[in-house]
């Protein structure tokens, strides 16, 4: 079916934003958002097609995955299946920030050496932080030393998710802001290229006018 659809004369586009081509068909995530809308949820069709190895069907086994079907050890087995950013995006804020362990899998992670099992760590704080409303500040504020860790590491992916997380995490609440805001001044004291870039690009999006407006407003 995905293949059906596909249109192989996106794929250049595709590469040219970094996504990996080698197994991709060329379905956009709007059609494949369509798609899993005319689906029911299932566990088994999502293991089926993230099986495949197909760029696009992995980005649709998260859509139509079941998160209180989801374990620990599939979570393991796929972020260390993880080979282009959209789909470690795509996993982590379709599926993988639902489970009960979305915050305990990030923390773990987040020392991971592929940079890919990396960015998945803070992929998954950030979207977690902008969907898990059920959780407390507490839980997110509690991941900030962990982002303050790693803000060293200099590689693309790694440096803008650890950002993506810690501007996230900093837009719940006026009280989380402060933090993030405090631990986002502490990064930018370490003598590392890459700590002084997020620091810079976090605060100033949680200093900005429009986010502590709408922080007041809550």
């Amino acid at each position: 079916m995905l293949e059906d659809m596909g249109d192989p004369s996106r794929l250049e586009g595709m590469a040219r934003y970094g996504i990996r081509t080698d197994h991709a068909v060329g379905v956009t995530v709007t059609e494949l958002r369509h798609l899993a809308r005319g689906l029911r949820p299932d566990h088994e069709l999502a293991a089926a097609l993230w099986a495949s190895g197909i760029h696009e069907a992995r980005i649709l086994a998260s859509l139509v995955d079941e998160p209180a079907r989801v374990s620990q050890a599939q979570m393991d087995a796929w972020v260390a299946d993880l080979d282009s950013w959209d789909v470690c995006d795509g996993v982590c804020g379709n599926l993988f920030d639902r489970t009960p362990f979305a915050l305990d899998k990030a923390v773990e992670w987040s020392t991971r050496e592929p940079e890919l099992e990396k960015r998945a760590a803070f992929a998954l704080m950030a979207c977690a932080a902008v969907h898990r409303r059920d959780l407390t500040d507490a839980a997110f504020g509690s991941l900030l030393p962990v982002i303050r860790e790693q803000a060293s590491d200099d590689r693309n992916y790694v440096k803008k998710a650890v950002s993506w997380a810690l501007r996230q995490i900093g837009k719940r609440s006026a009280e989380l802001n402060a933090r993030a805001i405090r631990t986002a001044e502490q990064i930018e004291r370490t003598d590392a290229r890459s700590a002084r870039w997020i620091a810079r690009d976090a605060l100033r999006e949680l200093r900005s006018d429009a986010v502590q407006t709408r922080l007041k407003a809550r």
